[in-house]
């Protein structure tokens, strides 16, 4: 064989590289698949010895699920709280107003059948003890509710009105007087309870409320509306007061008002009821105006009603506004994500 055949035929003494065996060339690793490459990747991502990302993955986990649980306890405890002081305060308030009510009414029907045309002598004689007998507890029921009027007011608007409100966070900067509704303004603006215009509403009725200028002379005619305006005719120059009747403080303090006025206009009856001798000359004067205020009596009725359909509805807005979160809300990192934009997974701050 010459030289110039041997360098033709062997690769060798062209390329300088040993020639590739036929098993080098079919021993090169297959591709992996996936759960292969994530174990080959957890292996490398080993941050000390022994702590891999499965151990960082449940450690995070775990501490989220924790932060989840505590947060929803501390919701849970709070829930409990609210509504158990909503509803005592609901129960204790409709307990008071109710009984005072009733007593009175007794006072007033009592003293109307005694006192009536042709009334047999026997009926008239236990009227009047039952009217004797009723004095004395209606009286100890007024001087509580007198008392406790102003308290029942403001324990309504914080357990009742604030705890209700979704939309309310207790740390953002308000006027502290920024409701300065009481009774003693009901009285300075002449609050008339016999107006229809002037009773609770629940519902959306009437024409919205003008506040641009609501006492101006030619204002058209107040209109029964879920939130009026009292204006000061005697002063003038006293800006406009607004009753809200979705605020249960608002029916408390108007409530306690009127029925302070429909004490004052049975004064005829109490007398009569505490035993002491009534003029004729008074019951005629009692008997004329008797169906005006038996109409405020009534009145006050649909008043304590109004507030109790009020606060039954706060109360289940309390049970929504701490309602449990859907799935979505207890998966990472989509709950914190909704919570840039909502209050869907977190409706409730807490410490």
């Amino acid at each position: 064989m010459t030289s110039h055949e041997t360098s033709a035929d062997t690769p060798t003494a062209v390329s300088g590289r040993p020639p590739a065996s036929v098993a080098d060339v079919q021993t090169s690793p297959p591709p992996q698949g996936f759960w292969a490459r994530f174990l080959d990747w957890n292996q490398k991502l080993s941050v000390v010895k022994n702590l891999t990302f499965i151990t960082i993955a449940t450690g995070f986990l775990g501490g989220y699920f924790q932060y989840l649980s505590a947060y929803e306890a501390k919701v849970g405890a709070l829930a409990e709280a609210d509504m158990k002081a909503a509803t005592e305060t609901f129960v204790t308030i409709s307990n008071a107003y109710a009984e005072a009510q009733m007593l009175q009414e007794l006072i007033f029907y009592n003293f109307t059948a005694a006192t009536a045309a042709g009334v047999d002598p026997g009926d008239k004689a236990l009227t009047t003890k039952a009217g004797s007998e009723t004095f004395g507890l209606y009286t100890k029921a007024r001087m509580a509710l007198r008392q406790n009027s102003s308290i029942f007011a403001h324990k309504a608007e914080i357990y009742i009105d604030w705890a209700s409100d979704r939309g309310r966070d207790p740390e953002a900067p308000r006027v502290l007087d920024q409701d300065p509704l009481n009774e003693a303004l009901l009285g300075t603006y002449d609050f008339d309870c016999d107006a229809e215009a002037n009773m609770p509403r629940l519902g959306v009725t009437g024409p919205a409320v003008d506040d641009a200028d609501p006492c101006r002379a030619d204002a058209p005619p107040a209109q029964p509306a879920q939130r009026i305006n009292l204006c000061a005719g005697r002063d003038s120059g006293r800006r406009p007061v607004t009753i809200d009747w979705q605020s249960a403080k608002h029916h408390l303090l108007t409530m306690h008002f009127c029925f302070e006025q429909s004490h004052r206009q049975i004064s005829t009856a109490r007398v009569w009821a505490s035993g002491n001798t009534v003029g004729d000359e008074r019951v005629k004067a009692f008997r004329e105006n008797e169906a005006r205020y038996r109409a405020a009596l009534d009145k006050q009725v649909v008043r304590l009603n109004a507030f109790m359909s009020l606060t039954m509805a706060r109360l289940e807005s309390i049970r929504v506004k701490y309602r449990p979160s859907g799935f979505l809300c207890h998966l990472p990192l989509l709950r914190d994500a909704v919570g840039l934009f909502s209050r869907e997974c977190t409706p409730v701050r807490v410490s």
